[in-house]
């Protein structure tokens, strides 16, 4: 595996041992945890419910791509591409609701072990919370290996969706330096291109690693607190 070190560290020590030890300093020092990390799990609430909003607009997406599509063959035109879009949609409506829907007791969470009694229940969760952690860090990191290969590679879509190679442009300047956006101004074209895999790859790797954070979070204040901010058990 590749495991490029990151600030004269491996990268698994970020990925996973150091949310590690901050999960141990939460269980021993409760309280100065609780000062340390309450302005942290306030700013992840916003970023949860920010994700969760994103979800939305996207599901909206495919019922107006689905209504375009409806409109289209009423007045005999075409829609290239029309699947393609709402397929990336719901992939983005997916991935962008993971963590919101973690916090919301939306995920199916089989506890009749966790309710044995409460000292029971707190460590068998604790475990749960942090085999899923682990699990979900993992994912996130080669969803976003996958798509840095996509991109490298310039892998394409295989149907007929485009996009305005402008806007490929706009979405690049995001994930490079600002010394480099002259460059790839001069070099972008007008017309519309075959979308790049890399694209709605984006989605999934965000969404990926918001769950991973979210899982961890909650680990966190399950240890500082007693319990964690999921609100609801979709299984009692």
């Amino acid at each position: 595996m590749d495991w490029k070190p990151f600030l004269g560290l491996p990268l698994w020590f970020w990925l996973f041992v150091l949310p590690s030890l901050i999960v141990i300093f939460c269980a021993l020092f409760k309280r100065t945890a609780s000062v340390l990390f309450k302005p942290v799990w306030m700013l992840l609430n916003k970023i949860y419910d920010v994700s969760g909003v994103l979800a939305a607009i996207f599901m909206i997406t495919i019922l107006l791509i689905i209504v375009a599509q409806m409109m289209v063959r009423w007045f005999g035109l075409q829609f290239p591409g029309s699947t393609d879009y709402a397929g990336y949609a719901m992939a983005a409506t997916s991935f962008f609701a993971l963590a919101h829907a973690l916090n919301r007791g939306s995920h199916i969470r089989v506890s009749i072990l966790l309710n044995l009694n409460q000292h029971t229940r707190f460590w068998l969760d604790a475990f749960a919370l942090f085999i899923a952690a682990l699990t979900a860090t993992y994912f996130a990191r080669f969803a976003i290996k996958a798509n840095y290969f996509s991109e490298m590679l310039n892998d394409r879509t295989q149907g007929l969706d485009q996009v305005p190679e402008r806007f490929l442009t706009v979405v690049k300047m995001l994930g490079s330096s600002p010394s480099k956006w002259g460059e790839m101004w001069a070099t972008s074209g007008t017309e519309w291109v075959y979308t790049p895999i890399w694209l709605p790859q984006i989605a999934m790797s965000v969404g990926s690693v918001l769950l991973a954070i979210a899982l961890w979070d909650n680990l966190t204040r399950l240890v500082v607190h007693g319990k964690s901010a999921i609100r609801m058990e979709t299984v009692e």
